[in-house]
């Protein structure tokens, strides 16, 4: 009985999974036109810094996906990384005068070139090992941004950051001009992230994860690869801290603590790692969830671990990470070659 329900969600998830791919166009379209739709429905403020905050912790779990899900890396560093983007944009903003879409590059910039500083000597290590020196990279950049009061302002933080301005336009909540820049952000991001993931070097990345011996021993590089996935997850998480220093108007080293990377960690291993669906699932239901449960003050949190908990136990692979029985989709190139060959196209391609 046990077997037959276990086959029955199995296959449940299989025709979900093959109606979204034959759909996805239509899918994506509705879904991305009821977003630039939520500001026209009247949410209150709350509601709205509710969506943004959604908006920054999916780009941050869609940079993390790149190294823990896609590469087989874990890393606590990507609260570090968030830093720096923020720290960096903020001092160019106010003190440096420059506009913050000038100054949103050069944190990602400079975010990314940490990652690369910190891929370099961790090449190496796996597991627990990797995982522990990421976490301790998150700390150091806390500490420096404690203690380096004369760049930082220390434990005092930068206040009264100026808010993004467009032609002339100040991007704020009640304009709804924060809410559709992060939307158009992660819009963004999830499109890099795509071609990433659909291209050679999202092979190589995949490569890696299932097995690195074998990747190498097929010529893979494997270390520039991995690498690769630090600088382009320490990218994006600069960008997302970019974006949120003038979004609340005020950072200080308290915003960058372990629990922003443990947040973010247990975002991705809920909806899936290894997905981009899930990274957008995930983030939702860890954002929503301790806000409905506020009536519930005292145990909320207890409520959260014990969904994570049971999570770990019955669903491992995430709420949306099913493992894919779609066949392998070729390109045209590819199919157009099988087909001269003689071979049946129905036999490599999902459709």
């Amino acid at each position: 009985m046990g077997n037959k329900a276990a086959g029955l969600y199995s296959d449940f998830f299989y025709r979900l999974e093959r109606f979204m791919s034959n759909k996805r166009v239509y899918v994506l379209s509705a879904f991305i036109l009821l977003l630039i739709l939520v500001p026209a429905f009247g949410f209150s403020r709350y509601i709205m810094r509710i969506f943004i905050v959604i908006g920054i912790y999916s780009m941050l779990t869609l940079a993390l996906n790149l190294v823990a899900g896609y590469t087989g890396q874990l890393s606590m560093g990507n609260a570090g990384f968030y830093a720096i983007g923020a720290y960096t944009s903020t001092l160019f903003l106010i003190h440096g005068g420059l506009s913050f879409w000038i100054t949103m590059i050069i944190g990602a910039v400079m975010a990314g070139c940490c990652g690369f500083l910190l891929g370099l000597p961790t090449f190496r290590l796996k597991g627990s090992y990797l995982t522990i020196v990421t976490l301790g990279f998150g700390e150091i950049v806390r500490m420096i941004l404690m203690n380096w009061d004369p760049v930082t302002n220390g434990t005092l933080g930068i206040r009264n950051i100026p808010l993004p301005v467009f032609f002339g336009i100040k991007l704020s909540f009640a304009n709804h001009g924060l809410y559709y820049l992060v939307l158009v952000l992660v819009l963004l991001v999830s499109l890099l992230c795509t071609v990433i993931i659909n291209s050679k070097i999202g092979r190589a990345f995949i490569a890696i994860r299932e097995d690195e011996i074998a990747a190498q021993m097929m010529g893979i590089k494997t270390i520039q690869y991995k690498v690769l996935a630090f600088v382009l997850s320490a990218f994006i998480s600069g960008i997302a801290g970019a974006f949120y220093a003038p979004m609340v108007g005020y950072i200080d080293p308290n915003s960058f603590t372990f629990d922003v990377s443990s947040q973010i960690i247990s975002m991705a291993i809920l909806g899936g790692l290894g997905t981009m669906r899930g990274m957008y699932f995930g983030t939702a239901v860890l954002i929503v969830f301790p806000e409905v449960s506020r009536f519930m003050m005292d145990y909320r949190f207890v409520l959260y671990g014990l969904i994570l908990v049971l999570m770990m136990r019955f669903r491992p692979q995430g709420l949306l990470g099913w493992q894919s029985r779609l066949p392998y989709r070729l390109s045209k190139d590819v199919k157009k070659e099988l087909e001269k060959q003689g071979l049946n196209k129905a036999r490599y391609s999902s459709k």
